[in-house]
C-alpha cells in the first residue's frame, strides 16, 4: 500500500492518479452508452449529420462534467476554479443564451415530436412542409418553394398546427342545385362518386345534407374525409368531378336570380325584369 501513497507531483499520489483514471474511464463508458441510446432513439427523427453533432456535443458535456467531479481526487480546490471561471462563465452563458435556448428547445421537440420531417405545418405566419429538424433550428419549405429557417425556440413556444398528424382530414363543400331538381337523386349520384373514389374514406363516412333554402336554389353541404397526405389534391379535384357528374345527370346548378322593379319609366308604365 505504501506504493499507492507515493507522491508523483505536489500532493498528487499514485492512488489519486488511479482514482482519477478510473473515474475518467467510467465517464467515457457512460458517454458511449448515452450516445448509443440517442442514436437508436433519434435515428428516425433527425438527419444523420445533425444527429452526429448533437451526440458529439452531449458526449463532450458528459466527459467534461465527469472530469470536473473527478478533480477533487487530486485535492484540487474546485472553489478557486469557480471563482476564477465564474465571471467568464457568466459572460459565455449570456452570450450563448439564445443558442442554449434553441438547443434545449430542439431536444424537447425531438422528445415530444409535435412535428416530423415531411409534415405539413403552420407556425405563426409560416406554412409549409418540414424539410429538416436540426439541433438549433428547423427548415420549413413553404408552399411557394421558399426555404425558411425557424429557430427551435420559436417552434417550441408557438402554437403549432400540424395538418397531417391525424391520418384523416375533412373536406367541406357547399353547393347549390335548382329547386326543380330531385335532392335524393343528387345525393345518390354524389355518394356513388364517393364510393368509387380511391381516396374518399368510408370511415368516417361522407355526409350530405340540405343546409339552407337559398334565393337561387337548394343549398347542399358535403363533408368528406380523405387521407391527410392527399387532402389538397382531392380537395381541388373533387369539385370538377362533381360538376362533370351533374352535367352527365343533367342536374342544374342555377345562376343567381334577381328581380329588378322600375317604379317609373318615360312612358309612365311599370317594368319588371329578371336576371
Amino acid at each position: 500500500m505504501a506504493s499507492l501513497d507515493t507522491v508523483i507531483y505536489g500532493d498528487v499520489t499514485v492512488l489519486d492518479l488511479i482514482i482519477f483514471a478510473i473515474s475518467v474511464v467510467i465517464v467515457v463508458i457512460v458517454a458511449k452508452v448515452v450516445s448509443l441510446y440517442l442514436k437508436r432513439a433519434l435515428s428516425d427523427r433527425m438527419e444523420r449529420g445533425e444527429l452526429d453533432k448533437l451526440i458529439r456535443g452531449i458526449q463532450v458535456a458528459i466527459i467534461l462534467l465527469g472530469i470536473w467531479f473527478a478533480l477533487p481526487s487530486f485535492n484540487f480546490d474546485v472553489g478557486q476554479l469557480l471563482v476564477v471561471g465564474g465571471t467568464v462563465g457568466l459572460i459565455i452563458a449570456f452570450a450563448s443564451q439564445k443558442i442554449a435556448s434553441n438547443l434545449s428547445s430542439g431536444i424537447f421537440i425531438l422528445i415530444e415530436r409535435p412535428i416530423r420531417i415531411g409534415d405539413d405545418i403552420r407556425i405563426n405566419d409560416i406554412s409549409g412542409t418540414v424539410e429538416q429538424i436540426r439541433v438549433l433550428s428547423t427548415i420549413v419549405k413553404t408552399y411557394d418553394g421558399v426555404y425558411v429557417r425557424v429557430p427551435n425556440e420559436q417552434i417550441f413556444t408557438s402554437d403549432i398546427i400540424n395538418y397531417v398528424t391525424n391520418p384523416a382530414r375533412r373536406i367541406k363543400y357547399i353547393m347549390t342545385i335548382g329547386y326543380g331538381e330531385n335532392v335524393d337523386q343528387m345525393m345518390h349520384v354524389i355518394m356513388t362518386l364517393f364510393d368509387e373514389h380511391p381516396f374518399v374514406l368510408a370511415h368516417p363516412a361522407p355526409t350530405i345534407f340540405v343546409s339552407a333554402l337559398g334565393e337561387s336554389g337548394v343549398e347542399i353541404t358535403i363533408y368528406v374525409w380523405v387521407p391527410s397526405r392527399v387532402w389538397w389534391s382531392v380537395k381541388t379535384n373533387l369539385p370538377g368531378q362533381i360538376k362533370e357528374l351533374f352535367d352527365r345527370e343533367e342536374i342544374e346548378i342555377p345562376s343567381p336570380q334577381r328581380i329588378v322593379r322600375f317604379t317609373s319609366s318615360p312612358t309612365g308604365s311599370e317594368i319588371e325584369g329578371g336576371s
